[in-house]
């Protein structure tokens, strides 16, 4: 369920230092994108305006981790590339519950179906196939409240439904990425779409053969070993 420091987009919020450093939380976001009449374009969402940290400011639909993320039944396999990326820094059913938390969260935030909703109780059984594995990035060590975010990719004709917003993000639609400029943004959601921006010009072969970054500290990107 969505809470109001649940999003990723919110831990470049200030605040009081905490003692000793605060151990990052599972965390995921999807960068659903698709080409519209002035390029290409991203859902995003802006943080509610009463929020205490960060009002106003646009990120991706994203969280972190539930418990019952571990326990999503998907309807499709994750691809062997985005398994073998996200198993870097992740366990199998780690990498498994992360995907499950994007999609969960797109559905939550955006009112998005990616996957397929059955039963009673409205179960939402997740589609790994479309998922790509971006980048991931970890909230500086001081900050009292921590992430480690990774970060997918899926195209939008892959989700299914009518975007709604949520109690914690409003205005959520696709922005293009040359109107991103004028927008409030974190800086590390700034750094994120820089990524995003060098994986779309890529080719599907050179995409998964790229060396991968994470973003670690204020904005020190780190190559990562496989």
């Amino acid at each position: 369920m969505t809470r109001s420091d649940d999003n990723p987009g919110g831990a470049d919020a200030g605040g009081r230092k905490p003692r000793r450093a605060v151990r990052p939380k599972d965390a995921a976001s999807l960068i659903l994108w698709r080409d519209g009449p002035n390029g290409t374009e991203v859902l995003m969402g802006r943080r509610h305006r009463d929020m205490r940290f960060m009002p106003g400011v646009l990120v991706f639909p994203g969280g972190r981790v539930d418990l019952a993320d571990y326990h999503a039944r998907p309807m499709s396999d994750l691809s062997p590339t985005t398994r073998r990326m996200l198993e870097i820094s992740a366990r199998p059913t780690q990498a498994e519950a992360l995907c499950a938390c994007a999609i969960r969260e797109l559905h939550e935030e955006a009112g998005l179906v990616m996957g397929r909703i059955e039963g009673r109780r409205d179960s939402l059984f997740p589609d790994f196939a479309p998922l790509h594995y971006l980048t991931r990035a970890i909230t500086p060590a001081d900050r009292p409240m921590r992430f480690h975010a990774r970060f997918l990719v899926a195209e939008a004709k892959h989700a299914k439904g009518e975007i709604r917003g949520s109690g914690e993000l409003e205005e959520v639609r696709f922005f293009a990425l040359s109107e991103l400029h004028a927008q409030p943004l974190a800086k590390i959601t700034g750094m994120i779409l820089e990524e995003f921006s060098v994986w779309l010009a890529l080719s599907p072969q050179a995409r998964a053969r790229r060396k991968l970054i994470s973003i670690q500290g204020r904005d020190s990107r780190r190559p990562e070993r496989a």
